[in-house]
């Protein structure tokens, strides 16, 4: 027995097939040793099991040894297969079954890979990990055709993170009938975001890199300001503009600021990934 699969008896039950099955789906596979077809079945849930590394508990029940646990479930002929969720039976089969039925009816009740994901990436963000939550919560948008909790989830972080830009594009990909409370709260908080991004001093470079579209000194000062906002798309493409037209600008430090705030945002991220594509270009 694994982690994964379990016998079943009168003392474990209870607590695997009502109490388990709150935690997750328990598939239950009623058996007998004379059942040729229960020996050709069992292997296949084992896999599955295995497969499926805990998603799902295979809980094993030998109905000549327990026949009150097989008559209360009304269990009539083997091999017979129940799903349990939350307490009850909701599914399940009786006879010998391809594996790609049992895989079909399995994930109808299993949890998706993307909802799985948001789970991990919530207690990255809970541990402070949050470059790492970012890289699932975007992976998860993607597997999920942009499912909208996980959507706003990820919105939430862009702009706990400064991510405005990104963040707005999120919120964008919110279909009407989804623009629930937490859609408005985040669009609010990112409006709130933006303004307070928006310093005096930030201000007043950006009216100075505006009267001065030449000079490479002051837009090198603004691409640090918009840099230590958490505005990398801002600076990245003003450095950008800097390199085209000078790679080697004060030294290579126009460069090396360039590449600096790429490897700060990391491999993963989308911004990260489009700007080193546009460097590269300039180099080859």
């Amino acid at each position: 027995m694994t982690s994964h699969i379990i016998e079943i008896d009168q003392n474990n039950a209870q607590q695997v097939l009502v109490d388990e099955s709150f935690q997750r789906i328990v598939l239950a596979d009623f058996w007998a040793d004379w059942c040729e077809p229960c020996k050709s079945l069992m292997p296949v849930l084992e896999k599955l099991a295995n497969e499926y590394a805990g998603r799902f508990l295979l809980a094993k029940i030998n109905a000549d040894e327990h026949q009150m646990i097989a008559s209360q479930l009304g269990v009539r002929s083997l091999p017979t297969v129940l799903v349990f969720k939350e307490g009850q039976p909701v599914d399940g089969f009786a006879g010998l079954q391809p594996e790609s039925a049992i895989r079909e009816m399995l994930n109808k009740y299993l949890p998706k890979s993307w909802d799985l994901d948001l789970e991990k990436a919530q207690q990255l963000i809970a541990d402070n990990e949050i470059d790492q939550a970012l890289v699932l919560l975007r992976q998860a948008v993607l597997d999920s055709n942009q499912q909208a909790n996980i959507c706003l989830a990820l919105a939430d972080v862009l702009i706990a993170t400064n991510r405005l830009s990104e963040a707005e594009e999120v919120l964008a990909q919110i279909k009407m009938v989804d623009q629930d409370e937490i859609y408005k709260s985040l669009l609010a908080k990112l409006e709130l975001a933006k303004e307070s991004a928006v310093s005096p001093e930030l201000t007043a470079l950006q009216q100075q890199a505006e009267n001065n579209p030449e000079d490479h000194h002051i837009h090198l000062q603004l691409a640090v300001q918009y840099n230590q906002s958490n505005m990398h798309e801002k600076a990245l493409e003003i450095l950008l503009n800097i390199l085209r037209k000078d790679m080697n600008f004060e030294e290579g430090a126009a460069k090396k600021f360039y590449l600096d705030i790429l490897a700060t945002l990391g491999k993963g991220d989308p911004l990260a990934v489009q700007y080193q594509r546009k460097f590269y270009t300039l180099l080859y």
